[in-house]
C-alpha cells in the first residue's frame, strides 16, 4: 500500500505535504492522523523550511474523521483519544514557524474543512465545496467549530453548523474561509503566486509575525498591544529588518529580496 502522507520538497525550501488515501477521500483516519504529525513534529526543527503546501490526491480534500473506524470503537477512552490526537495535529499547523497554504481541489467536510480553516491560507478550486456535516449523523463538529469561528463570523459560522449544509468555494471566500477561489485549471498558479509572495519576505520576520498573529488573537486589546509592541522592537532588532529600513531609506532593494 502507498504512504498515506507524500512529501516533496523543491529547492526552494517549499514541501508539500499530500493527503494520499483518495479511495477513502483522505479521511483523516488514525494513520493518516500519526503521519501527518510525523511529518508536522518533523519541520518544525527544519530551519531550511520557508513554506509548508497542504495538498490532497484524488477527488476530495479531506472527508473528515474516518467514521468506519470510529464506529468500530465505540469507547469514550478511545474518542478521548482520537480528538486529542486530531487537535494536537491541528495546533501543530499553527505553532510551525512558516506560512501554511491549503490547496483544496475537492470537497471539505467536518474535519477537513477544519483543517483548511487551521492553515493560514487557502486557495480553492471553484469545483471544491465545504461543510461541517457532523450534525448530518447526530455528531456536532465541535472541534471544528474552534477555527471555523476563527475564520468567519460567528452567525456564518453557526449556520454552517447546525444545517450541515455545503457551501462553494466562492461562498467560502466570500465569508473568509479560503483566500481565493480559481478555476481548476489556475489552482496551481495561484498557490504558487502566495507561495512566491511569501519567499520574498525574510523568514524571520514572518516567524515573529504568525507567532504574534495567533496569540494577540486571544487577548484583550492592551495586553495585545504590548505583545505587538515587544514583538515589533524584537523584530527590528534582526538583521532582516535592519537591512530592509536602510534599503527604504537608500532607495534600494534589499539583500535579502534578491
Amino acid at each position: 500500500m502507498e504512504q498515506p502522507l507524500i512529501e516533496a520538497r523543491d529547492g526552494r525550501g517549499v514541501v508539500t505535504l499530500t493527503l494520499n488515501r483518495p479511495a477513502s477521500f483522505n479521511a483523516l483516519s488514525e494513520e493518516l492522523l500519526a503521519a501527518l504529525q510525523a511529518a508536522l513534529d518533523r519541520l518544525a526543527g527544519d530551519a531550511s523550511l520557508r513554506v509548508l503546501v497542504l495538498a490532497a490526491a484524488g477527488k476530495a480534500f479531506c472527508a473528515g474523521h474516518h467514521l468506519k473506524e470510529m464506529i468500530a470503537q465505540p469507547e469514550l477512552a478511545y474518542y478521548q483519544r482520537l480528538f486529542a490526537q486530531c487537535s494536537r495535529m491541528m495546533l501543530a499547523l499553527q505553532a510551525l514557524p512558516v506560512p501554511v497554504i491549503a490547496r483544496v481541489q475537492g470537497i471539505a467536510t467536518a474535519a477537513g474543512c477544519q483543517l483548511v480553516a487551521q492553515c493560514d491560507l487557502a486557495v480553492a478550486s471553484t469545483e471544491a465545496r465545504f461543510a461541517v456535516s457532523g450534525v448530518n449523523y447526530g455528531l456536532f463538529c465541535a472541534t471544528p467549530s474552534v477555527p471555523l469561528l476563527r475564520n468567519m463570523s460567528p452567525k456564518q459560522a453557526m449556520e454552517m453548523l447546525v444545517t450541515g449544509d455545503f457551501i462553494s468555494a466562492q461562498e467560502a471566500q466570500v465569508r473568509g474561509l479560503v483566500n481565493h477561489a480559481v478555476p481548476p485549471e489556475q489552482l496551481d498558479a495561484e498557490v504558487e503566486r502566495l507561495v512566491q509572495a511569501i519567499l520574498a519576505k525574510p523568514r524571520e520576520a514572518l516567524a515573529m509575525g504568525k507567532e504574534l498573529f495567533y496569540r494577540q488573537r486571544e487577548m484583550g486589546i492592551a495586553a495585545a498591544y504590548q505583545l505587538a509592541a515587544q514583538t515589533m522592537a524584537a523584530n527590528m532588532m534582526e538583521p532582516c529588518a535592519l537591512e530592509g529600513v536602510q534599503a527604504f531609506t537608500e532607495k534600494r532593494k534589499p539583500g535579502w529580496a534578491q
